[in-house]
């Protein structure tokens, strides 16, 4: 795979990430959120780091040979402790048997880099190795240990989470278990890059030349699992968000009817609020609602209970549930009330007997009459009476 194979999943893991910015800078407390944007960022890191070029850049700009060694070894130990931490907190949340299982994985890979750089800087790579460093140095003093403690703290890392997932996944639906599934298979083809070096580097100490399993087969092996994991942590929080979105598309819908009844009584909206063209769903749903309580203010001099009372016992009596009554009542009455507005604006005194009658401000029966207003005769032959009365 050459180069390519570091460099389109170093593009992948950026792009997952440019992707999930605005999210993160639209809920910059998301603790979840921020981790996995920052695990996808550390991610492309690792693989732009691996790269060939890069591996030779660092090298000549450090002055040092072979100094990308200790840099990519330490991005990687720092990713995989880093994912072990998302997981665990992922999965227990913020009790304190969660809290020292994570201060437990920082503190043992943090040790980790600090030991792996410690034995670069003890042992001897005067020799720059672009591609295959693990094994020409596997029996190099210091060295030797610091490739072994490298892959030992990736493989450990890899099987625990893995393990965790799998566990996880069983108990779990939908989405949340879809990306449990892809961490695991990503883990598992690192398991398969770590196996296959530790190999390549233990057929060095028989005096045998593996060394491709070291330089061409475990490489695809890495390419292959970092979108799979990347994927795998993005995958619910991508497809809660929608589900967040399409639930606001479709309540914003609903209550068009409500807010467009409502809208000559509030003057037209929020006053003094103004949005632009590119304004989230979120906010203009916030702005349809707000606009919706401020009619219903508006309309408490036209509210008339005899209408609703009425409405709501031809309601019951045609078989309607008690809740689906009131909310049809009460739909009725707001309807009547804006026919009434609009043939006498300016009311300030109450209707009829002036008794203080006012429709559900509930969020969800809100909608509930919204769409009653479109779609039940009860409510559409009140709205006509009032005009009739009016007129």
């Amino acid at each position: 795979m050459g180069d390519l194979g570091m460099i389109i999943p170093a593009g992948m893991l950026f792009a997952a990430f440019l992707l999930k910015l605005p999210a993160l800078c639209r809920n910059r407390h998301d603790i979840l959120l921020g981790a996995v944007c920052g695990l996808l960022l550390m991610a492309s890191l690792v693989f732009l780091l691996a790269a060939v070029p890069t591996i030779a850049a660092i090298n000549r700009v450090g002055g040092v040979p072979n100094l990308a060694a200790p840099v990519v070894y330490s991005v990687l130990t720092a990713f995989s402790g880093a994912c072990l931490v998302l997981i665990i907190i992922w999965r227990g949340g913020t009790t304190e048997r969660t809290r020292r299982a994570s201060r437990l994985c920082v503190i043992v890979y943090g040790t980790v880099i600090v030991a792996l750089n410690t034995l670069f800087v003890l042992g001897d790579a005067s020799e720059e190795r672009l591609r295959d460093f693990d094994t020409h140095y596997a029996n190099t003093p210091f060295i030797r240990e610091m490739i072994v403690l490298y892959l030992l703290a990736h493989t450990m890392a890899a099987v625990v989470t893995a393990a965790l997932c799998w566990h996880w996944s069983r108990r779990v639906t939908g989405e949340l278990r879809a990306g449990l599934v892809l961490i695991v298979i990503g883990y598992l083809l690192n398991l398969g890059f770590d196996g296959t070096k530790l190999v390549a580097v233990a057929a060095r100490w028989a005096d045998e030349d593996w060394d491709w399993l070291s330089t061409r087969a475990a490489p695809p092996l890495a390419s292959l699992a970092a979108p799979l994991i990347g994927g795998g942590f993005v995958l619910p929080l991508v497809t809660q968000r929608l589900g967040i979105g399409w639930r606001t598309a479709v309540r914003y819908r609903r209550l068009g009817p409500l807010a467009s009844r409502l809208n000559d009584a509030a003057g037209g909206g929020a006053p003094g609020v103004t949005i632009g063209p590119w304004a989230s769903l979120e906010l203009r749903l916030i702005r349809r609602e707000a606009a919706i309580h401020d009619g219903i203010i508006s309309l408490r001099p036209y509210f008339d209970g005899a209408v609703r009372e009425e409405v709501l016992a031809r309601a019951l009596a045609q078989g309607h549930p008690p809740d689906e009554a009131e909310i049809l009542a009460d739909a009725a009455m707001i309807a009547a009330a804006g026919r009434a507005h609009e043939a006498d604006p300016g009311r300030t005194s109450p209707t009829g007997d002036g008794s203080s009658v006012q429709p559900s401000t509930r969020a969800d029966d809100l909608v509930r009459m919204s769409v009653a207003l479109r779609t039940s005769p009860l409510v559409q032959e009140a709205a006509r009476r009032a005009t009739l009365s009016g007129a």
